[in-house]
């Protein structure tokens, strides 16, 4: 049985690891809603500019010399997987659930014969990944977002991208990140962003996009020498931004579940604790009672 004092020691921990779980429940909110807005605000643009990119493919199917960006290298031998992660843990099934998937996909691509690479964004990821996969890790980023993710970061990451593509490192890319449903779901979603996708969605937006037709001017391959680029940059920085977010609801969940089990355990020490110094006492009242009786 444990000790009175090691009772009270334990519930004084516990309180002060509570204590700490509810902080970084409210830090973890308040980042919630900011990163909400972020997000909600760039869906609308990432699926326009999609949306234009679509357009302006269909237009230019038949040009002389088609984009990189847009058909590819014509090769699928290397593919390189952009896997985004947080830097900081205490995020719930945030990061596992997309080292898991990203574990599915490398075992898929190498089983069908293709090389694969990694690009690394969060410390997480990577501390994890280079266990095993540690010669696949070709570059990383960290501390992307803190204390707020700016575009200049996802230009970055675009940048790096489109050089080692340039040099012909890669074939296809494809990106893995969290995507933000609500404080308590968030759905590990892939993307290829080389050679750009410009089917249709699968998915409808949540918003109502309005239909229109478009004239180009200068033409739609110059266009396009502009905006391809641009678009690398554009969804590095939506899925960056939908991580963000589905990270500050994952740690918000985690935590008030953390508060709660705490709480509970609180309890159990307290009621632990009483029953342990009721027993104290009864039994040293017994052996008053009994030193008393065997004077007389």
């Amino acid at each position: 049985m444990a000790t009175l004092k090691a009772l009270r020691d334990r519930r004084k921990s516990v309180l002060s690891t509570q204590k700490i779980t509810m902080a970084m429940k409210m830090v973890a909110g308040a980042k919630l809603r900011r990163a909400q807005e972020q997000v909600e605000a760039s869906r609308p643009y990432a699926f326009r500019m999609r949306e234009m990119l679509r357009d302006l493919a269909e237009n230019t199917q038949a040009l002389e010399s088609p984009q990189p960006l847009l058909i590819g290298t014509g090769k699928t031998d290397t593919h390189l997987i952009v896997i985004a992660t947080s830097d900081r843990g205490l995020c719930g099934p945030f990061n596992s659930s997309l080292i898991r998937h990203s574990r599915k996909l490398i075992t898929s691509f190498q089983g069908q014969g293709q090389r694969v690479k990694l690009f690394c964004v969060g410390r997480k990821g990577k501390e994890v990944l280079s266990r095993e996969y540690k010669d696949l890790i070709v570059e990383s980023f960290t501390e992307i977002g803190h204390p707020r993710l700016r575009f200049s970061e996802a230009q970055r990451i675009a940048d790096s991208l489109l050089n080692m593509y340039e040099d012909g490192l890669f074939d296809m890319c494809t990106i893995i990140f969290n995507h933000f449903k609500s404080a308590m779901i968030q759905e590990v979603t892939t993307q290829q962003l080389i050679p750009v996708r410009v089917d249709s969605p699968e998915k409808k937006p949540s918003f109502s996009p309005l239909k229109a037709i478009y004239e180009y001017e200068p033409s739609e391959s110059t266009i396009l020498d502009q905006l391809l680029p641009q678009n690398i940059a554009v969804q590095v920085y939506n899925a960056l931004l939908e991580n963000a977010a589905s990270e500050q609801g994952a740690r918000m969940t985690a935590m008030d579940s953390a508060n709660r089990n705490a709480g509970d355990m609180i309890r159990k020490l307290t009621l632990a604790y009483n029953r342990t110094r009721q027993a104290h006492i009864t039994r040293e009242l017994i052996e008053i009672i009994s030193g008393a009786e065997a004077l007389h």
